[in-house]
Formats: C-alpha cells, sequence, structure tokens
C-alpha cells in the first residue's frame, strides 16, 4: 500500500495537508493483465515505445484512479468505488499527485512501486535479479 501526503489550497484557498492510500492486490493485477489482449504489461510497453503522449497520460490517470481508495477503520478492507475516484478527481490533491508524477520520474518509480504487492515485487524483484546474473554468465540463484 502505497501512502502518500499531498499539500495542496483547496477551493476556498485553505492551505491543506492530507493521507491519501493507493494499492493493487494481486488479483486485480491479474485481473488487468489477463483482461488485456497480449498482457496489461504488454501493452504499457508498446505504449511507450510508441511515445504517444495522450494515450500515456490517459492509462497514468487510470492507474492512479483504479489504485485509489480508503482503508476501512478495522484495516480488513480497502475501499474503491467509482463515487470516491470521481471525489478523487474533483480535488486540487488529485491535480497535485498527477502533475508530479507526470513531471518526476522518480516519483512515478516510487508511486508504481509502492502500489504494488509486496510479495509481488520481492518475486519481481528476485526474477529481475535471476536475469541480471545469468546475462552477466553468473551461477543462477534459487
Amino acid at each position: 500500500m502505497f501512502k502518500k501526503k499531498i499539500n495542496y489550497t483547496d477551493f476556498d484557498g485553505n492551505s491543506r495537508s492530507e493521507t491519501f492510500y493507493f494499492n493493487f492486490t494481486k488479483g486485480e493485477l491479474l485481473e488487468m493483465q489477463i483482461g488485456t489482449n497480449g498482457g496489461y504489461d504488454n501493452y504499457i510497453k508498446r505504449l511507450v515505445e510508441s511515445r504517444d503522449q495522450a494515450e500515456i497520460t490517459k492509462i497514468f490517470k487510470e492507474i492512479i484512479l483504479k489504485a485509489y481508495g480508503i482503508k476501512s477503520d478495522d484495516g480488513k478492507r480497502f475501499i474503491k468505488t467509482d463515487a470516491l475516484r470521481e471525489e478523487f478527481t474533483q480535488t486540487e490533491a488529485y491535480s497535485e499527485l498527477f502533475t508530479e508524477l507526470a513531471t518526476n520520474t522518480e516519483a512515478a518509480i516510487e508511486f508504481i512501486n509502492g502500489i504494488m504487492p509486496p510479495a509481488l515485487m520481492a518475486e519481481v524483484n528476485k526474477e529481475d535479479m535471476k536475469k541480471q546474473m545469468q546475462e552477466a554468465g553468473l551461477p543462477p540463484i534459487n
């Protein structure tokens, strides 16, 4: 889960600082992957390679909003609804976040890594390490 404190000015001119939450479960990621022809990861790769800024922006917004939610008080649920997403997009907090992620590569990478399930990230990192070692001609790790 990615927890992001966002400072912004509301529409009454008041300075605000709020914490927002973003997360993907393994199930949500699997649904995105198998629900996209050729896989979501390949779709994103093709999109980046095409340099279609309009489409990249659209997908980036989609990822932010699909990950946005509110934790339940008991911590058992992460609530995501279209109504919550719409409310969020109507705030300057969303505008601040979108602008930061669209203009700051490090912030975007931190966000993407933060919304991924930790177990999945550990596996991805392990697989990347295996691949890099293999390409370097080093013995494989388990």
